[in-house]
């Protein structure tokens, strides 16, 4: 016996605050990716504090990462997967600050926070992933 839950359709206001909180995210991490793009001599500075080295081309492969991950995260038919890869790389970016002993709530938990946003955003926004993952009232 097969049951299917039936997934009820959000409700505008729900569906606008998803789309502002997945905008939110794909304007952070763009921006995120363009400045390890360039590399400013911030993000080799702070790559450096966290043990990775100052290499130019590391910033510049995480930059094109996050930002290859974004666009798959902001375009409809393969948000999921971009959701999918950006947990993955907001998961490993607060591994590394948890392994050097970054502050917690400000620096290792911001991934978790950025997360939450990501999946909150597309679950608000997208119908199939309300009928994967159901709330039930």
């Amino acid at each position: 016996m097969t049951v299917i839950a039936e997934t009820l359709p959000a409700s505008k206001p729900a569906r606008w605050t998803g789309r502002i909180m997945s905008a939110l995210v794909i304007v952070f991490l763009l921006i995120d990716g363009a400045i390890k793009l360039v590399p400013w001599p911030v993000v080799t500075e702070t790559m450096d504090r966290m043990s990775y080295g100052s290499s130019e081309t590391l910033a510049r492969s995480l930059g094109l990462i996050t930002i290859v991950c974004t666009a798959l995260y902001s375009i409809p038919p393969t948000s999921i997967l971009g959701a999918i890869l950006l947990t993955g790389y907001l998961g490993g970016a607060m591994a590394s600050h948890v392994r050097i002993g970054s502050p917690l709530f400000t620096h290792a938990l911001f991934g978790l926070y950025l997360g939450l946003m990501v999946w909150g955003g597309l679950w608000l926004r997208d119908k199939n992933l309300r009928s994967l993952i159901p709330f039930r009232r």
